[in-house]
């Protein structure tokens, strides 16, 4: 799988994989200012125009001041949600990675059916909740089990990883039934790989990388397991 690992890293300047980290990054800041836009003209509809308060009468500024409030609590959270958002974004077009990968190190394969762009957000969003899910239970584990909460962190995203990215390599070739197959085959080597790959989630900005290097790492290991 370090060799897999190397030769991603090595393609990772070809514009194809530049393009998808991009396009992900700049669907999410429009995803996240699109929400952000949204919650602040919710709340300022919500809020009445004025508020007759003792002592005090009539105040016209609640909705500004609840407004301005907002703003900072809704930078902080574009920051924490940048990463989780970007990558599931970034998710949508995998496909192209995997594409790339073929194009330059496994000439001369039959072409595949392109994934449909519905096809693909779902699939996205699917896995993009499962994480959230898995990891929003976790949490409990987390909490209880302290010092080991990096490792079951990386185990736990390591097997999700390693399924939703071997599946991105191996669904253009082989079905969802062979895909499923060889999953099943190799359970304990992939998920070892994405054991490898959640490692550098912890790591800013690179972590923006991980889908595109997933992606590419898992298409050479799918053509390494389907030559044996």
């Amino acid at each position: 799988m370090i060799r897999d690992i190397s030769l991603a890293l090595a393609q990772m300047g070809d514009p194809r994989f530049q393009r998808v980290v991009w396009r992900g990054v700049g669907l999410a800041v429009l995803l996240l200012a699109a929400l952000s836009g949204g919650l602040l003209w919710l709340l300022q509809w919500l809020l009445p125009d004025d508020v007759a308060l003792p002592w005090i009468g009539d105040v016209t500024w609640l909705d500004d001041l609840a407004g301005w409030t907002l703003v900072p609590v809704l930078l902080v959270l574009s920051v924490v949600l940048m990463v989780p958002v970007a990558s599931a974004m970034t998710s949508l077009f995998l496909d192209e990675v995997a594409e790339a990968v073929e194009d330059r190190h496994y000439p001369g394969l039959p072409r595949v059916r392109p994934q449909g762009w519905g096809e693909a957000l779902r699939e996205s969003l699917g896995a993009f909740g499962v994480v959230l899910l898995a990891n929003a239970v976790a949490l409990i584990a987390y909490l209880v089990l302290a010092p080991f909460a990096p490792l079951i962190f990386i185990a736990l995203n390591g097997f999700l990883l390693g399924r939703e990215y071997f599946q991105v390599a191996a669904l253009r070739r082989e079905g969802a039934e062979g895909a499923r197959r060889m999953l099943r085959a190799n359970r304990g080597r992939i998920w070892l790989a994405g054991c490898l790959m959640a490692i550098p989630l912890f790591v800013p900005i690179l972590n923006l990388i991980v889908p595109p290097l997933g992606a590419a790492a898992f298409t050479h290991l799918y053509h390494r397991l389907k030559r044996r």
